[in-house]
């Protein structure tokens, strides 16, 4: 901590506002211990947490923005792409959703403590098209919640983060060893586990091709489309003759679906 404290101060609110940016744009840069450092300078009178707490929020509100607009111009594309960047593609969009479904804007409030929320939350809204102004005013008010608690925190224990930063650099490069070993071992474990669920999952898979094949040729399908409500409200369409029912509805009607034909599903 005492590291990032001497960092922050030596180049100021510029910091705050690129890393913050950087941060709520994807990239992979936490900002709670940023924060935090801010908030112990503020408590030592080398910063103004008032100053602080402005660059935070505008930095956040920008990247939204960018994220909120993209969503709109771009559609369900842009959810397509977050979830193939995310290291759990088939329950990062899905789990936002339900959130985003439930809370609507008011989600954007808290949207930045709740990881995955904090980069769907943005583009869903866009891709909803909420109205700009209501975006803006509850993302800034999301915004200002989460800048003010983590520089606040900061600001209130300036002091006992001090020793505590003293302690742990005591502790020198081996600390360091060890918490990037304990990133990499659960990225690892991520990324393992996500390829064994696709090679289980390409065993029943069908292609688009393979699918039109069958259909030209006048087999008998069940066809369901298990897509989240918002994302067939984002793009309605849908294959011919397909069944609508939410993922989470399926084994409740499985008694309505037809058990003598090819049954087929698909989402998102």
């Amino acid at each position: 901590m005492h590291r990032t404290i001497e960092f922050l101060f030596q180049h100021g609110y510029s910091v705050l506002l690129a890393w913050v940016f950087a941060e709520q744009l994807g990239l992979p840069l936490p900002s709670m211990p940023l924060l935090l450092a801010a908030g112990a300078l503020a408590g030592a009178g080398r910063l103004s947490i008032v100053a602080s707490l402005f660059y935070v929020t505008v930095a956040a509100v920008a990247a939204d923005s960018i994220w909120y607009q993209l969503g709109r111009r771009k559609g369900i594309k842009i959810l397509q792409l977050l979830c193939r960047i995310s290291l759990e593609p088939d329950s990062c969009v899905r789990r936002t959703e339900g959130i985003f479904s439930k809370q609507g804007a008011k989600s954007l409030l808290l949207a930045k403590f709740v990881p995955g929320l904090n980069t769907v939350g943005p583009p869903l809204a866009g891709i909803f098209h909420m109205k700009p102004w209501r975006f803006l005013l509850f993302d800034l008010l999301g915004a200002l919640t989460w800048g003010g608690t983590f520089l606040g925190i900061g600001y209130a224990f300036s002091g006992q983060l001090e020793r505590v930063a003293g302690r742990l650099a005591a502790l020198g490069g081996g600390l360091l060893f060890i918490l990037l070993g304990a990133l990499a071992a659960y990225i690892l474990y991520k990324y393992v586990s996500r390829q064994r669920f696709l090679r289980e999952l390409r065993v029943a898979r069908i292609t688009v091709e393979e699918l039109k094949e069958k259909i030209d040729s006048g087999e008998e399908l069940v066809i369901v489309d298990l897509r989240h409500s918002y994302d067939f409200e984002a793009d309605p369409e849908t294959i011919p003759g397909a069944v609508r029912m939410d993922s989470k509805e399926i084994e409740g009607r499985a008694d309505q679906l037809p058990r003598d034909r090819e049954l087929i599903l698909y989402c998102t």
